[in-house]
């Protein structure tokens, strides 16, 4: 059975309640950017994720709307694109950007070649593919699903190449190296090897409190960021050493103070970080895009304002175009909401430079 959307959202979005409003000092918010472009044909339905393919300016789009699209941002045309039986929940370039991978609600793993255009399940999850994700090393695709397992894919094998059982459902996972990192419900954090996928190298606790909601690695390798649905992120290390454990912290984000000094607290829902300068996006459901230098936990600029929940950020290769897509994500139940559409905004180095600490 394909579940409905009213249930899905239900399990998403309202399965852990969000905490109640307290204090905040977060600056108040900026405005969109008239040099920012609109994706001439949007997804008509939720936007669920956003990948830009490796060295090329073509972005591969999933959505509630049962539809994977490539559109090339510089001619600002639908490519292509293909359908599940069901929402799309993830979807990840493979080797290249002639290949892809997503999943969602139909329990499939899905491979289309775009240059062929051929399309293969590789395999079925027991409940909806959460996450997906392509790790070059392995030559595969990994994916994390709401029944408790990550599954490895080799398009070259007619089966599962590995299945991995987990403590809780996934909501997001993230490759980086030789590590997945994936989180769960119930705040669980699991590292792998991907060379040793039947334990974890490190089973942690998120160190936010309340449900993790995306998880991305730092571009060297070193750590990732995870967020959660209580405006907040933590800056984690994988190194286990003292040193490293002694770097990580967390911070307050995506909150709007009303003028007794009471604020709402809004999931963040995007994170994504600059390919040179690893700087990073985030995106939460009040609308809101905001630029941070993790490294010198520092804020780079005023929020961006948008029309709606951020449901998806994506850096181009060389870190030029930001594209954010503006999508309600259901926080809030069914309600009139502005439609769906995806904004390529320009980034220049004075909005994504790290900007280190001035010495006495």
């Amino acid at each position: 059975r394909v579940p409905g959307r009213a249930e899905l959202v239900f399990a998403r979005t309202f399965w852990h309640p969000p905490p109640p409003p307290r204090h905040s000092r977060e600056a108040g918010a900026g405005s969109m950017s008239s040099a920012q472009s609109e994706l001439a044909d949007p997804p008509k339905d939720g936007i669920s994720a956003m990948s830009f393919a490796p060295e090329h300016n073509l972005l591969l789009i999933s959505s509630w709307n049962c539809e994977v699209a490539m559109h090339d941002v510089l001619t600002n045309v639908k490519k292509t694109g293909y359908t599940h039986k069901g929402a799309v929940l993830d979807c990840c370039w493979g080797v290249d950007q002639t290949k892809c991978y997503s999943g969602g609600v139909d329990r499939n793993v899905v491979h289309f070649d775009f240059e062929a255009q051929t399309e293969r399940t590789l395999g079925q999850h027991d409940k909806p593919v959460k996450g997906v994700a392509f790790q070059k090393d392995l030559g595969c695709v990994v994916s994390g699903s709401w029944d408790k397992t990550m599954r490895t894919w080799d398009q070259r094998q007619a089966e599962c190449a590995s299945n991995t059982s987990l403590p809780d459902k996934v909501f997001t996972l993230a490759v980086c190296q030789n590590r997945v990192v994936v989180g769960t419900a119930n705040r669980h954090v699991l590292i792998y090897d991907v060379r040793k996928l039947g334990e974890p190298e490190q089973e942690r606790e998120s160190s936010l409190k309340f449900q993790t909601r995306c998880i991305r690695c730092f571009p060297n390798g070193l750590g990732y960021a995870l967020s959660s649905i209580e405006g907040r992120v933590a800056m984690e290390y994988f190194a286990p050493d003292a040193a490293s454990q002694a770097k990580k912290y967390a911070f307050k984000c995506h909150r709007a103070q009303d003028e007794k000094g009471v604020d709402t607290v809004y999931p963040v829902n995007a994170l994504s970080f600059h390919p040179t300068y690893g700087t990073f996006a985030t995106g939460g459901c009040d609308g809101k895009v905001i630029m941070w230098d993790g490294e010198n936990k520092k804020r780079l600029q005023a929020p961006w304002a948008y029309p709606s929940s951020i449901a998806a950020l994506a850096f181009s290769p060389t870190g030029a175009i930001l594209a954010v897509a503006s999508s309600y994500t259901f926080e809030e139940g069914e309600k009139d909401h502005p439609p769906d559409k995806v904004f390529f905004r320009p980034m220049s180095e004075q909005e994504v430079k790290p900007r280190p600490k001035q010495g006495l």
